[in-house]
């Protein structure tokens, strides 16, 4: 442990516990006396740490509740409770996180946040040790063109883009502004203005095969703009709203289905006889289409007729095939 995570856990310790026996810190850092002693002086000294010993309690305390708060001393600070979360949230998202894109930015992060959390009675590793998250779908992505779309992002400039579409079977090269990065159903995707086609478009970040970042300002768009484009219609690929899905679930099926969110401005409702009904926007079914489905008998698509006849023949198509 570096003498700068050592003060960092020094401090700590005391503020997560509030009265500390010189013990528990010889114990736990692995220190002599002799370099507590030294931390505590230059802690006291240099970094103005308002530490004293309270002999009722015989143990280190701020001699003010929230003294502690007040230190700055270099690095990242977080209390225990926040080190503890930051290191679940790192753990949750490097599980999402199948492609590899964020987790080796995080990862030296993570040394230190180990550092800080020490052997104390949750350490990261171990709350790392006891979470697992399986993500079904994620695709393979190329951390590449991650870093370079991220540095388009940040610096506002446009990239050129070589697209793979899978829908289509077929590779385009493209202008694009981009305007954020969106995680969805575990990939990844990027919200751009797309000069080609002169709109909005979502793409699928394991499509893009090759970027490069121009020297140009991207154009920027409006966050109400980009919300009614992305966020008003069902799905990733959605655009503006053009129909209105209506569903009916079983009782049964509605246990788990009335707890998710389909859609940010989704209307549901019970009717007489138990059933789940849910309603809301969209423009392009596919992705719709595919969710119903996943459900089998325990949904019927009660409007539009178009949805309906689609989902009928996905599901036909299913059994001719089996």
């Amino acid at each position: 442990m570096s003498d700068l995570e050592r003060l960092h856990r020094i401090k700590y310790m005391i503020q997560a516990r509030k009265c500390v026996p010189i013990q528990a810190f010889l114990d736990e850092l692995e220190i002599s006396k002799a370099t507590f002693k030294r931390d505590l002086e230059y802690l006291r000294d240099r970094m103005n740490a308002s530490i004293v010993f309270d002999r009722a309690d015989g143990g280190y305390r701020f001699d003010k509740p929230n003294a502690g708060e007040k230190i700055e001393l270099p690095g990242l600070w977080f209390s225990e409770k926040e080190a503890t979360a930051l290191a679940l949230m790192q753990h949750l998202l490097a599980n999402l996180d199948q492609g590899g894109l964020i987790g080796p930015h995080i990862d030296p992060l993570m040394e230190i946040i180990d550092g800080i959390m020490g052997q104390s009675e949750v350490s990261a590793k171990e709350l790392r040790k006891r979470i697992k998250v399986f993500g079904m779908s994620a695709r393979k992505n190329s951390l590449e063109n991650f870093e370079e779309i991220g540095n388009a992002l940040f610096k506002r400039q446009r990239l050129q883009i070589e697209y793979y579409s899978k829908g289509k079977d077929e590779t385009t090269n493209r202008e694009v502004s981009p305007q954020r990065l969106i995680f969805y159903r575990d990939n990844w995707y990027l919200d751009a203005y797309c000069h080609m086609r002169e709109g909005l478009r979502s793409f699928a970040l394991d499509g893009i095969r090759e970027s490069e970042l121009l020297n140009k300002k991207s154009q920027e768009i409006s966050e109400k703009e980009l919300n009614e484009n992305f966020s008003e219609s069902y799905g990733i690929f959605s655009g503006k709203a053009t129909q209105k899905a209506k569903l009916r679930f079983t009782p049964e099926r509605a246990r788990w289905v009335s707890g998710e969110t389909w859609h940010g401005q989704q209307v549901s409702s019970y009717d007489k006889d138990g059933y789940y009904i849910l309603e809301f926007d969209y423009n392009q079914d596919p992705e719709l289409v595919m969710e119903i489905v996943k459900h089998g008998s325990a949904v019927e698509v009660l409007s539009p007729a178009g949805l309906r006849k689609r989902v009928k023949d996905e599901l036909t198509k299913a059994l001719r095939n089996y």
